[in-house]
C-alpha cells in the first residue's frame, strides 16, 4: 500500500531541484525497501517534518542520501506536519517546550518587566512564545525520530518474521504432499 503512494524515482529526477544531484537519488539502493533504510528513511522524515516547516521534502531527502536511507519514504513521512495539521503540533511543541524550560515570567528579570510594561510587550510575548516553541520543535523532531526509527524497525521484524512462517509453512506443506506422495 505505501509503495502505491510513493513518489516514483522518474518523477524526482524531473525536479528542477534535485537536477543537479538526480544521479545521486537514483541509486537503486535507496530505492529499496531494506530492514536498515526504511527505519533510517522514517527518522530522517520524522526529523525533518518538525525540523523546519517548509522545504521538508527536501531536507528529508538530502539527509538520506549519506545515511543510506529509503529515499521516498523519507519524503513521504515529512507528511506528518502539513498545512492541516501544523496548528496543532505547533501548540504540541508550544506545551513541550514550555514543559521542558519551565519558563517562569516572575523570574524574568528587570529587562522583561520594562520590555512588557510598554509598547513593546507583543514583541516580548511574541519571542518568549517564538522561543520555547521552536525548542519544543527540536525536542519533537528528535524523539519523534527515535520512536520512528524503533518503531518502524519492529514494525519491520514483525512483517518479516510473518512472510518466514508463511513460506516455511508452505514449504512444510509441500514436503507432506511429497511424502504423502510416495
Amino acid at each position: 500500500m505505501i509503495r502505491k503512494y510513493m513518489p516514483k524515482r522518474e518523477e524526482m529526477a524531473r525536479n528542477k531541484y534535485l537536477a543537479p544531484i538526480a544521479h545521486r537519488f537514483l541509486t537503486p539502493e535507496l530505492w529499496r525497501f531494506t530492514r536498515r533504510s526504511v527505519p533510517r528513511g522514517v527518522a530522517l522524515g520524522l526529523f525533518s517534518a518538525f525540523i523546519i516547516p517548509i522545504g521538508q521534502i527536501f531536507l528529508a531527502a538530502f539527509l538520506a542520501l549519506p545515511s543510506r536511507a529509503n529515499v521516498p519514504l523519507a519524503a513521504l513521512v515529512t507528511f506528518v506536519t502539513n498545512p492541516l495539521t501544523l496548528p496543532l503540533w505547533v501548540v504540541v511543541a508550544n506545551r513541550v517546550g514550555r514543559f521542558t524550560l519551565q519558563i517562569d515570567a516572575a523570574t524574568s528579570g528587570y529587562a522583561n518587566e520594562q520590555l512588557q510594561s510598554g509598547a513593546w510587550s507583543w514583541l516580548a510575548d511574541f519571542f518568549q512564545l517564538a522561543g520555547v516553541t521552536a525548542f519544543g520543535f527540536i525536542i519533537l523532531a528528535v524523539l519523534s525520530a527515535a520512536a520512528g526509527y524503533l518503531l518502524s524497525s519492529a514494525i519491520w521484524r514483525v512483517i518479516i518474521a510473518r512472510r518466514r512462517a508463511k513460506r516455511l509453512r508452505r514449504m512444510e506443506a509441500r514436503l507432506d504432499q511429497r511424502l504423502k506422495a510416495n
